[in-house]
């Protein structure tokens, strides 16, 4: 007898389905089910997926077409329900701590289905916001909000707020001209929220599973993730040796600037903490939860990074120790963070949050101290090689953001070392339907023996499948990835990049193949057809660094919706490019299309981004109703 299973598991089901089925098509193939159960938290071994695998097959319910439909995938889940295996996955959701219980908003959900989400990240949330956008002009209409309310979640409906985050963290990402800021409608508002979840994607964020309604609604697990996620990209950004010398201050005895490069943000945050530690006489931690629970660290931290005064026009500011030896641990909080305050860093913690351990926000304070006061010196140190800090280059940018946007695990800071192992380009070749044997793939941890050989074998691994893929993949080899030979890793990464955006545009073409010739015919058959007067010859036309080209696509997608008074034409100069390109590109996001491309790649014509860029407008050209 199948068990039936509640409103609230199939609402969880279909979260975790829709974070799979990366082009919202609907489907899943075959080689994603082991994604799919790893999302809802059910560990089943690689046999037990192929026997699934292997009965849908014999059943003929799919007439072989290697797809999986939310439904069936249900009806899997409901012949698990009984074994322990399906009752880890409620285990799993219903053992989270810390959170606030609330109805659900979706149709599946409104009828008593209920999400979590932590009280604490709210209220740091909006305080972070207040404090950032207090001067903002086109934030007075909903700021300052209470953090002790849900203002939040119906605060964010408008997608100002959201928008001015994204640009918070990454300047420029959003072109200010292209936000709908008075007299706003149901459409103008959808239209900002747009504009916000395919910028956020753009620098990173994985929001496949977050739409412009689960927003508009105020959800509030999605829009404290999306927050989050946000949010911890503008603290990290100069967390990194490229963009801030200093930190080679952290290398220790036997290190290159190679090691420390490999170090992930919140690595080096722990590192740059445990140094001025070490300074202090002080005990090192090992994370940002229970070690500083006694908020003892945080004081001799606070201590070490205080201005001193040395520099001119800088004030002193000396910290208080006194409440260092207090007795009681909420009290010890409260002092410390007084103490923070005087440094203007009294963010995301509540002394409960700095008791209780909690990670997350204990992070982000951490990590807002450091880009206040990093209290670091660059070395003059002979032997270090600082050649090796280059900064990272606009198409290294844009790969690497793209991969993070699909949700691949790890996380990618550092393009070439952070795929040295090639788990994330396996990751990438099942999200573009290329089937990874997962049994061939060795996994961490690596022993330190053979560790190096472990992460070539799987390199070897990735090339043999692009070539399967029918990549052109002439000269590049295993060692290649492994030891980021640039040039050619970025050919790999490209090569993928491509399949999945042709993917996206065969799966709303019901499998029609599509290359390059069909695009750019779309495009002027498309412009001709909305009357407009111009054309592309190729992605390599230069009539394209005007972006006019892709402006009028964009107002024959969706008429009416470019400005031309806010558009150069004529003789253009390369600003006058530069300007037409920004609100190009936001534009683009704001209808809807999903652009990873820069502002720079248009002006300057980058092939390779120009046709994403056609591509993904022709993607959201084919949705049109």
């Amino acid at each position: 007898m199948v068990t039936k299973i509640s409103k609230e598991e199939v609402e969880e089901l279909r979260e975790a389905f829709g974070r799979v089925d990366l082009d919202g098509n609907g489907f899943i193939c075959n080689d994603e089910l082991h994604d799919l159960f790893k999302e809802t938290n059910v560990s089943l071994p690689g046999y037990k997926v192929r026997e699934i695998i292997q009965k849908l097959m014999q059943e003929g319910d799919r007439n072989n077409d290697n797809k999986i439909s939310f439904d069936e995938f249900v009806l899997i889940f409901q012949d698990l329900k009984s074994s322990e295996i399906a009752k880890s996955f409620r285990k799993a959701i219903n053992k989270k701590e810390g959170i606030l219980a609330f109805g659900g908003t979706s149709e599946l959900s409104s009828e008593g289905t209920q999400h979590s989400f932590s009280e604490e990240e709210r209220f740091a949330f909006v305080n972070w916001i207040n404090t950032a956008l207090e001067k903002d002009p086109d934030c007075k209409h909903v700021l300052p909000m209470d953090p002790t309310t849900d203002a939040l979640f119906t605060t964010l409906g408008d997608g100002i707020v959201l928008c001015k985050m994204v640009n918070l963290s990454v300047p420029d990402t959003i072109d200010e001209r292209t936000i709908n800021k008075k007299k706003l409608t149901p459409f103008t508002k959808q239209e900002n929220l747009n504009l916000a979840l395919n910028s956020a994607s753009a620098i990173g964020c994985h929001v496949v599973n977050i739409g412009a309604q689960d927003l508009r609604d105020g959800r509030p697990h999605l829009v404290l993730g999306l927050l989050w996620q946000i949010i911890k990209i503008g603290l990290f950004a100069d967390i990194e040796l490229s963009r801030n010398e200093a930190l080679a201050a952290l290398l220790r005895e036997g290190e290159t600037l190679e090691d420390l490069m490999k170090l992930s943000p919140e690595e080096l945050l722990l590192r740059w903490v445990n140094f001025h530690l070490e300074n202090a006489g002080w005990n090192k931690i090992n994370n940002f939860s229970s070690d500083i629970k006694d908020s003892k660290a945080y004081f001799h931290l606070l201590n070490q990074i205080s201005p001193k005064g040395t520099e001119e026009d800088e004030p002193r500011i000396d910290i208080n120790m006194a409440g260092f030896s207090e007795k009681d641990d909420l009290k010890r909080a409260e002092s410390m963070l007084q103490q923070a305050d005087r440094l203007g860093c009294r963010q995301f913690v509540t002394p409960t949050d700095v008791v209780s351990g909690n990670p997350k926000l204990n992070l982000a304070f951490v990590a807002n101290l450091f880009n206040k006061y990093p209290a670091l010196t660059k070395p003059e140190n002979e032997d270090i090689d600082w050649g090796l800090l280059e900064d990272e280059t606009r198409e290294e940018r844009t790969f690497r953001n793209w991969m993070n946007s699909l949700g691949v695990n790890p996380h990618v800071n550092h393009l070439y070392s952070d795929i040295q192992d090639a788990l994330v380009i396996l990751q990438l070749y099942e999200k573009t339907r290329v089937p990874v044997d997962w049994n061939k793939v060795n996994k961490p941890p690596y022993t330190k023996i053979g560790s190096n050989m472990k992460k070539l074998e799987n390199c070897s691994y990735a090339v043999d499948l692009g070539k399967e893929a029918k990549f052109s993949l002439v000269g590049i080899g295993g060692l290649d990835l492994y030891d980021g030979n640039s040039t050619l890793t970025l050919a790999l990464v490209w090569q993928l990049m491509r399949r999945y955006t042709l993917k996206v545009l065969e799966d709303l073409g019901d499998g029609q193949k599509v290359n390059d010739a069909i695009i750019v015919r779309w495009v002027n058959e498309t412009l001709s057809e909305a009357g407009k007067q111009t054309k592309i010859t190729s992605f390599k036309d230069k009539e394209i660094s005007s972006s006019l080209p892709v402006l009028d696509l964009i107002d024959a997608i969706q008429p009416g919706s470019v400005g031309y008074e806010l558009v150069k034409t004529g003789s253009l100069s390369e600003d006058d490019k530069l300007e037409n390109a920004k609100y190009a590109v936001s534009m683009a996001r704001k209808i809807g299309a999903r652009v990873y491309a820069l502002p720079d790649d248009l002006v300057e014509v980058k092939p390779k981004m120009v046709m994403t860029v056609f591509a993904c407008l022709m993607g959201r050209g084919m949705k049109r109703v």
